[in-house]
């Protein structure tokens, strides 16, 4: 039996962000107004150099505003006001940081995201394809992502719902329909989300998401996806922010210094060295957490200690390292150990699965419910969502 793939049941998709430009994202929100004051200050070639020009941006170019944000959409090489507030955006699998939310600065910022992201949205973020890799293949962000895949390799951004203000559920037309009847109790959009992310399965093709006709089982995955769910989102929507038990929590041995330019990691005692300093205990678990064959602390320290080249607004950063920085590597440590507690889950599920009854695609065939009409794969029109153009005009979206 041929399972469906997240395609068949969230057919709204859109691809990664392509930003462009590295300096317009950075760990810290300082930074970014730290870079706009320099851009701002200079003039003519000196401010088109340090913009970095692509085809498509320039500081003549003109753009519409990015939806929900206040931002100009004059020419930027007449800007001369103040940097508009860095957005916390997600970074790739399992990282945060602040981005200057300027259309105007953005290669491909994907207008149709921004439009429904807001406190109600959430995005399954659907990783790359890499044969043999370990790691998820699905995540939860409630922070609008880019979507960076740590491999290289785009996958898919799927928001849970096509309107702002939670409306409009991301499925395919029938599908809750189809498996309540199935499943003999109400399926909802949620539940739906929760199960692909402990479900989900990495395929060529993209993710696959078996799916069960058996109604305990089903509880039992979507209960296994709502916890893995809170841990992606961080306590965001309400919940709470993820901890691990105590005496297993871990703190800063030795404070990390001004500009630590090594990691490494001892089994034996369990203890993360960032140059001198030292956190403990770091479960083995969470440092070999893995998304398409990277380790995620790793990524998350050589994105921060890297060297950027002399002269461009990159280089404009901490001078040391943040204690906020330090806060958040605590927390990604904590997230990761989570999430790798809850494997033992995930793959008594996926054998369950394979033994147990399912739903495949030619039964949803049968039902209707399949093939997903092309009106289902295409972004829902806002016809009441004014946003500025460029110059100053005004477009009715």
């Amino acid at each position: 039996m041929t399972a469906p793939l997240l395609s068949d049941l969230m057919p709204w998709s859109v691809a990664p962000l392509r930003l462009g430009r590295g300096w317009i994202i950075a760990p810290d929100a300082a930074s970014l107004t730290a870079r706009w004051d320099a851009l701002i200050r200079a003039t003519g070639a000196e401010r088109t150099a340090l913009f970095r020009p692509t085809r498509s941006r320039t500081p003549g170019s003109a753009v519409t505003a990015l939806p929900g944000q206040l931002t100009g959409t004059g020419r930027f090489a007449r800007e001369s006001g103040r940097c508009p507030a860095p957005l916390r955006v997600g970074h790739g699998p399992f990282d945060e940081r602040y981005l200057i939310p300027d259309h105007r600065l953005i290669d491909v910022a994907r207008p149709e995201l921004w439009r429904v992201a807001d406190e109600r949205q959430l995005f399954a973020v659907e990783q790359g394809f890499v044969p043999g890799a370990a790691g998820p293949a699905l995540l939860v962000s409630a922070l609008l992502p880019d979507g960076r895949s740590p491999a290289g390799r785009p996958g898919r951004i799927r928001p849970l719902y096509r309107r702002p203000g939670g409306a409009e559920p991301n499925l395919t037309p029938g599908l809750t329909e189809s498996l309540s009847a199935r499943l003999g109790h109400e399926v909802t959009a949620r539940q739906l989300l929760d199960w692909a992310v402990a479900a989900a399965r990495p395929s060529p093709r993209g993710c696959v998401v078996p799916l069960t006709a058996d109604p305990e089982l089903w509880a039992t995955g979507v209960a296994l996806g709502a916890r893995l769910s809170e841990v992606h989102v961080r306590g965001a929507h309400g919940g709470e922010r993820p901890r691990l038990p105590g005496g297993r929590r871990p703190y800063v041995r030795a404070a990390v210094p001004a500009g630590p330019t090594t990691i490494s990691y001892d089994s034996e005692d369990e203890t993360l060295h960032l140059g001198d300093g030292r956190i403990s205990p770091v479960p083995v678990e969470a440092w070999d957490f893995q998304v398409g064959g990277v380790r995620m602390i790793e990524l998350w320290f050589e994105r921060r200690a890297a060297v950027p080249e002399p002269g461009t607004l990159e280089a404009i950063g901490p001078r040391a390292w943040p204690q906020e920085w330090t806060s958040e590597l605590l927390e990604l440590i904590t997230v990761l150990a989570l999430l790798a507690g809850l494997r033992p889950g995930q793959r008594e599920l996926a054998a369950a699965l394979d033994h147990g009854p399912a739903i495949g695609a030619d039964e949803l065939r049968a039902a209707g419910v399949l093939p997903v009409p092309d009106t289902a794969r295409r972004p829902a029109s806002v016809l009441d969502h004014h946003e500025e153009g460029p110059e100053g005009q005004f477009a009715l979206i």
